[in-house]
């Protein structure tokens, strides 16, 4: 397979371990894929030759973060070590999980946690109302920014130079009918957003599906984080989820402002 050419900026450096890359590449692929591979599958959703493949399968088999029956290669649970490591790791989630909970039991609806990775928010934590069960969106879940109530909040920590720059480059794609794809358009409603404080997203991301959320901003006022409550179309207007879940979510993030270095 040929490799792509790249910018001189794009280069890795001399320190750079490409198998490690490779390693985690393919990790990342069995989340994508969401079913046990075949070396061939592997090889095809890495880029990789299956040669090249089949060595990094076997170093991770006999580090135990995989398993194969000799056709199909599949992630074991020490992978979540990984992820575990990240969390106990990182301050934001472990400051806000009390604050979550205590703003879920309240407005009875699930509360989650994201922060920016590339073109994506990315979901790091999550509270459930205490003794109702609550679908929601795992841990580790990515949805665009362009289109979401939290990618939104993160989008406007940026100045509007750069705002307009990074959603220039962006691809916007079209998630549902409603989902807002005019370059121009979506700079100024993330203007606005900032302006007010939170973002509101109808049916954007999902189908039948609106969310409202509020930056999460460190002692000086950087935003790193976004926290949200969704739900679906037929249980709640858009009023009322400004009405009851944006008073909560506020006082949340004031409460954790002081506290996040």
């Amino acid at each position: 397979m040929p490799k792509l050419k790249r910018d001189d900026a794009d280069q890795p450096g001399p320190e750079y371990i490409e198998s490690l890359a490779r390693g985690l590449r393919l990790i990342e692929a069995f989340g994508a894929e969401r079913r046990p591979m075949t070396l061939s599958d592997v090889a095809k959703a890495c880029g990789l030759p299956r040669a090249t493949a089949r060595r990094i399968l076997l170093t991770l088999q006999k580090a135990g973060y995989v398993a194969s029956d000799d056709r199909l290669f599949e992630l074991t649970p020490r992978v979540l070590g990984l992820a575990s490591a990240y969390l106990a790791s990182n301050q934001i989630s472990a400051l806000l999980q009390p604050a979550m909970d205590r703003v879920s039991d309240q407005a009875k609806e699930v509360c989650s946690l994201a922060i920016w990775d590339g073109d994506d928010a990315v979901f790091v934590a999550r509270s459930s109302p205490a003794r109702v069960f609550s679908a929601g969106i795992d841990l580790g879940y990515r949805l665009p920014l362009f289109c979401t109530s939290v990618g939104r909040v993160l989008l406007g920590r940026l100045d509007n130079e750069a705002l307009a720059a990074t959603v220039e480059r962006m691809t916007l794609t079209k998630q549902t009918d409603a989902t807002l794809t005019d370059k121009p358009t979506l700079v100024a409603t993330i203007i606005a957003d900032r302006t007010k404080g939170y973002s509101l997203v109808d049916c954007e991301a999902e189908p039948a599906f609106r969310s409202i959320a509020v930056p999460i901003r460190r002692y000086d006022g950087m935003i790193v984080a976004a926290a949200n409550i969704g739900a679906h179309v037929d249980r709640i207007t858009t009023g009322e989820m400004i009405d009851r879940f944006l008073p909560p979510l506020k006082r949340m993030a004031d409460d954790v402002r002081p506290l996040i270095v």
